[in-house]
Order: structure tokens, then C-alpha cells, then sequence
């Protein structure tokens, strides 16, 4: 570590072509390692880093005293005669003139904000980009400046990027900024799994009794002190070992029972030393404000010491993990999980570890800070780069006369095939408009290297003879039937979809507790008596499809709420999870079920309802089950068994064949950016205004009430914001050899980045370039589960994946490889969707 005081005169460093990186951050570098060090750490391997911290009181004249504490990181101190704390107004006059000449005459720094209150001094550096990583609400900790909210507000209207420390966050703060994205905490698995040698020892714990309990961090108003004297009075056998320096509270406060240690800050290196000699970790949060939004990092760095954790009920812990976490709701709660921890049978304790490699096995700093540099570069030109998505506009409103708003019966926002098809089958005085260049919404494809690919994979099948009718007429001769091939490759081996119905190959004690479980689960386990099995088998009985989109008729009478949602009764599982084990059992649920729907939807199944799943997941009889056990299984199962596609154009030939029989129009590149109920009219991002008597939108219910603003209630713009969804990310591959492979679809519930493979190439031959074969990639993400990796790193990962699977050779010649981004795939259908639904809908049909 170098150290100097600074003057004002540039130092020699300053002399290289790369990028500077100005960062404004409230946080002492030498204080708690956490989100800026790891990060920016990593960044220093592409920038220059000056972090200028909070000023310091010094009599006398001002000055910059820095260090330098890693390679290409240097660490600004100002100190100033001025008193007033952090970057208040009093201290931006003086620092001003310090901060002038860090980036040498002519270059376009980029600046880094972790605190908003020194946004002032913005106007010294002259940015080619700014960035704000939000990493805590600063608002709600203890003596926040009483400017910082206005601060912030200018920020985010500055910002070219804003990132967020975890989901809560980014919920409050993406409807603030266009392009805001959420990196949760992360962890570095390398330094933290040496905890996993139990022999590492911390001197200062040497001396304390078992078992010990303990807790690493920042102790201040985010702590639940109360919590901590609970524990220590219920279980004074317990040593409670206390890791982190006492801030902004009174330490007289703190409960002194003899088996509480407070140990004081500890270095970085420190930790897994404490860590390995602890039974149980421990998060006793306060619920408060200061802990509304917060992400805490060491729930990871618990994890990759495989040690069990027990936490108060914070969202971002609560939400991804609480199949791991075991999550309190009271004192008496949190000490009942702490004795549960100890107790941990090895099989749990065994289960528990694998869980934990799995999750920190996915994230890392370096593929945070990997995924945040490709942003910055996209900031630079507006543009993600290798991403095909919506790109969509700020662009104000101009203002028009009325003469120049035009008159339609009725005006469709969107041009997927729901907006499509409306156009159809209304008249003339139609007006739909959709965004995107061409029509298609989800359903465009995308033309590279001689491949087709769709956004995702896209089938049609159907039994209304109407709608079978209609692709004839859309399609003509450009449609071939075939039947599906849709597979699941687990255990490093290929079954027929769906997994519950054929067992078939898979390794002999899987197929055991898969069979297993789906008899106790219909007949009861022995010793069990037989009623409640009774109602499983009665739910498991096979649901009618619908058109396998959701839409099934959700029952009504005394299992249905007024509201749609079905209310949980001895038949009806309260929730995803347990129907999954009500139905298909604890071997299936295991292996497959689980797994699978959690890599696809990314939040706890226990938050999922169930009414969604009518027509949509295929329910063998327990009959199909074991004869899919001992024998392959001949034909496909479920609605989509028989599907039919465009041989040529991919699936947008479908959509655009809608084109020649609308009678009203169609625009193109026709952002709508504000709908005013109240006027009927609709405005574009072009300043064009249309009035409407009628209205269709086929937006997600959050984007139209973001365009409706401030005319929709409160409490309507609360439900929509309440509404979830999962987005994909798809990885278009086009490789070098022909027939890869015979099957349409495969399903991937282990540990591959990817969910699920669509094969493009086999959907129909003309979909490949000649002597190539197209596959797509299915990623899922969201708040609760954001992509590991992105751009290069995101296709090099799934390519390597690919190669893992068997899917293509590593000698093999990827010759396209693009991404395309679905950012509203999928309804999430939890407890409160179909509340929130009704309350937006309700008020859109006044």
C-alpha cells in the first residue's frame, strides 16, 4: 500500500489510454469490505479507480491525502477545515477546486456514484458516462442528510446506468429509471470456502465453549439488539460471538450477558476464521426502514461455508433463499430455528451443503462486475451491445393541437398475435399500433447467417376447428404438422417429456423413489391413514386442456375466491410446491419437478398459487407413471403432442400472414408512451395523438399503467407494480454441422445455465443454413434471479454448457451466436396476482 498527500499537481499514473473512473462513495475503504471493494477491485482490471471518500475535519488548508490499497485503485481523502459531515453543501466549494486536476485536461472520466449527496461536484469532472450503483436506500439510515432524496431524484435523471444491491431496490427504483438493472449480492467463493477447514481457528473465539453462534457485520440501527438479549437470556449455554464495529448507536444500550462476545471489526482475511469454528450463522436484522430494502452480502458468504443460517424476515434473504435460510418471524421463532440448526441430522446437514454450492456456485463478483462493464459500454452508445431487444424511447410528448389528433372506432396497442388477431376480426376503423419495426410482438423472428430463429420457441396446436381453419388461411401451403420430440436430459440421460411419465433409462434408485413417491402420494405412506391420500388422488386426475397459455376456467363455487384465486382446502394445495408433492410425489418432486420450475420461475414455488396450471402440465395417471418406468415410452404426452409450424420465415410468417386481410391500419415504430382514460386518446413518442371509443391494449398491465400515470388510483398503480413476471434470455446458436439432433424440445432441471433448448433447426429444415443447424437457449431471470453473466460471457457460457450436455463437440464450428432479450416472458402467478389483476382491471373497465 503506497501513500501520499496531493497537492493539486497530476500525478505520473494519470499518463495511460485507460479509462478513468471517478468514484464518489460514502463508505471508508479501509472500514467493512463489502460491495465497492469487491467490485471495484474488479473494474481496476479495465479502469483507473479514484475513489474519493467523504471529506475528514483538518484545521488548516485543505488537501488530498490518498493511497493506493490494490493495483489501478487509488484512494482520495480529502480533508477539510470545514465540520459539516459527508458531502454537504459547505464542503463542495472547497473540494471543487481539489478534485479539478485528478483527471488530466481533455478526458471524459466516467463517474461512479454510491452516494447522491455528491452529485455537486459532477460538474468538475465533465463524465462520458455516469453511473449509479444504489446499493443501500441511504434515505432511511439513521441521520441521512436531509437533501439526499432530492439528490437522488437529479441523479437518476442524469444517470446513463443505474444498478441496484438487490431486488427490493430495484423494485423501487426501476419505475425511476429507464435503464436500471439489479445486481444482488454476490460472494467470493475462493476466500469464504476455506471456512469449509473446520481447523482454522481465530484466537480471539479459541477460549469460548460450544456450541457457538455467531454474527459478522456493521452493528447500528440495522441491528436487533433486542433480538440478541432474547437469545442470550433463553439459551445462556450459547456463545454468542459478535464480529463488526458498534456505529451510531449507544453502546450502553447493548445487552452485557456473559455469554455475548462482541469481538470488535475484524480485517477481511479474518473472516472465515471466525466462520469455521461457528455452528450456526446468524442475521438477527431489525425490521425497520433502515432494512427495508437491504441485500445482505454475507448471507453468501454464510453459504459458502455451508453452515446453517438463521435470519429475521428480510425480503431479499426471505424471498430467494427460504429454502435454505430458516427465516424468523418473532424471538421465540428465531431461537426454536437456532435449535432446529444444531440439531441437523447428517442427512439435512448433507442436503443443506448441496443446496448452498448450488446457489453460490451460480454468482460471483467477477461475473457481477463482468455483467456491469458491459453496460457501461452499452451506455455509451445507447445500445446493448449482441442483444436484440425492445429498445424504447423517453421521448416527451409534444404538444399538438386538437385538429391533429385523429379519430378511431377503436385503437390496439401491440402488434403480437393477441393485437393481431383483434385487427382481424374488427372493421376498418381500426387503428393498431406497435413499437417495433415489424409485427410479430413475441412472436418476430430473427434472420442471421442464413438461420432463422423465433424469440423463444413457438408451435401452434390446437383442437378448435376455427383456429385450425384460420393457419390454413394465414399459412397456406407454408405449414407442415409434425409430431413433437421433446425430451428431459437428467442424470446424463435423455427421457421422454414429461419426466413424470417417462422414467424409462433413468438410473434404478431414481426411478424407485420416483414410483414411490407417486404411490405414497395417492395412497398415503405406510402407517398412514388413507382419507388424505384419497384427495391427492383425486387432484391428480387429468385436467381437460385448454390451449395450455393459463387460460383454463379456474374452478368456482366453494374452492374459489370472488377474485379468482382458489382458496386451499383438503383437495387443493395451498400453493406450487405442495402440489407437486401432492401429486407427483417426493421422488419426482426431487429430481425433476422441483428443480426444474425453480430454474425456470426463480422465486420460492411455496409463493406460486396453482389455478394456472390447468391445460398446461401434463398429469399421467399413476398407471402411466409406472408403465413409463419399464418401458420407453412410444408416444409424446400432453396438449402440444402433435404441433404445427411455418416451413419457411420462422414463426413471424404466422403473424404477418394476419397482414393482408386487416381492414383497418397498421403502424410500425409506433412507441406509445401516454394513454389518457379520461380523454381517450393515446399519445406517441413522435408527438402523434389518437382518440380512441374504443381501447385494446395488449400491454403487460404494469407498462400501460406506467403510460396512464397519475389518472390511474393509487391504489391501481400499487396492484400493477405488485404484478410479477419472469424474462428470458435467449441465446441464438447456429453451428456448423447438420442434423444435430432429432428432438424439437429439451428440458435441463440440473446445472445448466439454461433451462431449456428449443432446436430451432428441427422446427423446420429451412430455419438452418445450408450445412448448419440452429439451436436456441432458453435462459430465465429477474429481480430474484438476474443473469450470472451477459453478452460474450452469457453465449461463451452456454456454448460450454452445450458442449457439457452433448449437445455439439468442442470441435465444433459456432458460426452464428446472437442474444435475443424477452424482458416480460412470463406471468408469475403468486398469492396476490389474481387480487392485484382484478384491481387493475376493475378500474380499466369504468
Amino acid at each position: 500500500m503506497t501513500e501520499q498527500a496531493y497537492n493539486g499537481d497530476a500525478p505520473n499514473i494519470f499518463k495511460s489510454s485507460v479509462t478513468t473512473m471517478i468514484v464518489f462513495c460514502h463508505l471508508r475503504w479501509d472500514f467493512v469490505y463489502q460491495r465497492p471493494q469487491q467490485l471495484l477491485s474488479r473494474l481496476a482490471e479495465h479502469y483507473r479507480i479514484l475513489v474519493v471518500e467523504e471529506p475528514i475535519f483538518h484545521e488548516g488548508e485543505p488537501f488530498l491525502k490518498s493511497y493506493s490499497p490494490t493495483p489501478n485503485v487509488t484512494v482520495y481523502q480529502p480533508h477539510s477545515p470545514v465540520h459539516a459531515h459527508g458531502f454537504h453543501d459547505d464542503q463542495i466549494a472547497l473540494l471543487q477546486p481539489l478534485l479539478a486536476e485528478l483527471v488530466p485536461s481533455g478526458e471524459s472520466p466516467i463517474a461512479w456514484f454510491y452516494t447522491p449527496m455528491a452529485l455537486p461536484l459532477l460538474q468538475t469532472v465533465h463524465p462520458s458516462l455516469i453511473v449509479y450503483d444504489c446499493m443501500d436506500e441511504l434515505s432511511a439510515f439513521k441521520n441521512a442528510p436531509k437533501q439526499l432524496l432530492q439528490r437522488e431524484s437529479a441523479l437518476l435523471n442524469i444517470a446513463d446506468v443505474v444498478f441496484t444491491g438487490g431486488p427490493s431496490l430495484y423494485q423501487a427504483k426501476r419505475e425511476r429509471h429507464a435503464n436500471a438493472h439489479c445486481f444482488s449480492s454476490s460472494v467470493d467463493l475462493q476466500h469464504f470456502s476455506k471456512a469449509l477447514d473446520r481447523t482454522l481457528a481465530h484466537p480471539s473465539q479459541a477460549s469460548l465453549r460450544h456450541p457457538r453462534l455467531g454474527f459478522y457485520g456493521v452493528i447500528d440501527e440495522r441491528f436487533d439488539v433486542d433480538l440478541l438479549r432474547a437469545i442470550a437470556d433463553a439459551r445462556p449455554d450459547w456463545e454468542l460471538v459478535m464480529v463488526g464495529p458498534i456505529v451510531k448507536i449507544d453502546q450502553a444500550a447493548l445487552p452485557r450477558n456473559p455469554n455475548i462476545h462482541y469481538m470488535g471489526q475484524a480485517n477481511y482475511d479474518e473472516l472465515p476464521q471466525y466462520l469455521a469454528a461457528w455452528d450456526v450463522c446468524l442475521m438477527p436484522f431489525a425490521l425497520n426502514d433502515s432494512t427495508k430494502f437491504i441485500s445482505p452480502t454475507k448471507v453468501l458468504e454464510y453459504m459458502a461455508a455451508e453452515l446453517p443460517i438463521v435470519s429475521t424476515n428480510i425480503t431479499d434473504v426471505a424471498k430467494p433463499y427460504s429454502s435454505i435460510v430458516s427465516i424468523a418471524h418473532s424471538p421465540e421463532d428465531f431461537i426454536r430455528a437456532c435449535d432446529e440448526a444444531l440439531a441437523l441430522t447428517p442427512e439435512r446437514r448433507a442436503k443443506m451443503a448441496d443446496d448452498m454450492r448450488a446457489v453460490v456456485k451460480a454468482t460471483s463478483w467477477d461475473a457481477t462486475a463482468n455483467g456491469m462493464r458491459s453496460l457501461m459500454n452499452a451506455g455509451a452508445t445507447g445500445k446493448k451491445p449482441g442483444v436484440m431487444t425492445e429498445s424504447g424511447s423517453s421521448a416527451r410528448i409534444n404538444s399538438l393541437p386538437s385538429n391533429n389528433v385523429q379519430d378511431y372506432k377503436c385503437v390496439i396497442i401491440g402488434g403480437g398475435p393477441t393485437g393481431l388477431s383483434a385487427a382481424y376480426h374488427l372493421d376498418k376503423d381500426t387503428l393498431l399500433l406497435d413499437k417495433n419495426p415489424t409485427a410479430g410482438g413475441w412472436c418476430r423472428s430473427i434472420e442471421d447467417g442464413g438461420f432463422t430463429f423465433d424469440y423463444a420457441g413457438h408451435i401452434m396446436f390446437s383442437n378448435d376447428p376455427y383456429v385450425l381453419k384460420l393457419y390454413d388461411k394465414l399459412l397456406g401451403d407454408n405449414l407442415h404438422w409434425q409430431n413433437r420430440e421433446a425430451w428431459v436430459y437428467s442424470k446424463s440421460v435423455y427421457t421422454r417429456y414429461p419426466f413424470q411419465g417417462a422414467l424409462y433409462g433413468l438410473p434404478p434408485k431414481v426411478i424407485t423413489e420416483c414410483i414411490v413417491g407417486a404411490i405414497e402420494a395417492r395412497y398415503g405412506a405406510p402407517k398412514e391413514e388413507v382419507a388424505p391420500a384419497k384427495a391427492a388422488c383425486e387432484l391428480a386426475k387429468p385436467v381437460e386442456d385448454c390451449c395450455a397459455d393459463g387460460g383454463a376456467e379456474v374452478p368456482t363455487g366453494a374452492g374459489a375466491s370472488a377474485s379468482g384465486a382458489v382458496a386451499a382446502t383438503p383437495a387443493q394445495p395451498a400453493n406450487f410446491e405442495e402440489f407437486i408433492y401432492k401429486v407427483w410425489g417426493a421422488g419426482i418432486a426431487k429430481h425433476f419437478a422441483i428443480p426444474y420450475n425453480k430454474k425456470i420461475w426463480t422465486v420460492p414455488l411455496t409463493e406460486m398459487e396453482t389455478s394456472w396450471l390447468g391445460g398446461r402440465v401434463p398429469l399421467p395417471d399413476l398407471g402411466e407413471i409406472i408403465e413409463g418406468a419399464l418401458e420407453p415410452v412410444g408416444k409424446p404426452m400432453g396438449p402440444n403432442a402433435r404441433f404445427g409450424y411455418p416451413l419457411k420465415g420462422g414463426f413471424q410468417a404466422l403473424v404477418q400472414g394476419f397482414l393482408p386481410f386487416i381492414e383497418g391500419k397498421v403502424e410500425n415504430d409506433a412507441n406509445v408512451i401516454q394513454v389518457v382514460p379520461s380523454e381517450h386518446t393515446v399519445a406517441l413518442a413522435d408527438g402523434r395523438r389518437f382518440r380512441y371509443d374504443h381501447l385494446i391494449s395488449t400491454m403487460p398491465l404494469p407498462e400501460l399503467v406506467k403510460v396512464i400515470g397519475d389518472e390511474a388510483p393509487e391504489e391501481v398503480r400499487m396492484a400493477a407494480k405488485g404484478l410479477n413476471h419472469i424474462s428470458i434470455r435467449n441465446v441464438n446458436l447456429g453451428i456448423k454441422r447438420a442434423n444435430l439432433t432429432e428432438k424439437h424440445w429439451i428440458y435441463y432441471p440440473e446445472d445448466t445455465i439454461f433451462h431449456r433448448i428449443f432446436v430451432q433447426g428441427n422446427a423446420s429444415p429451412h430455419c438452418n443454413a445450408p450445412g448448419g443447424f440452429g439451436l436456441t437457449c432458453e435462459i430465465s431471470y429477474s429481480p430474484w434471479k438476474p443473469l450470472p453473466v451477459d453478452g460474450k460471457e452469457l453465449i461463451a457460457r452456454c456454448i460450454d454448457d452445450c458442449i457439457k450436455v452433448g449437445i455439439f463437440n468442442a470441435d465444433d464450428e459456432v458460426i452464428v451466436a446472437n442474444e435475443a432479450d424477452m424482458p416480460y416472458a412470463y406471468v408469475v402467478y403468486d398469492h396476490a396476482r389474481a387480487k392485484n389483476v382484478a384491481t387493475v382491471k376493475q378500474w380499466l373497465a369504468q
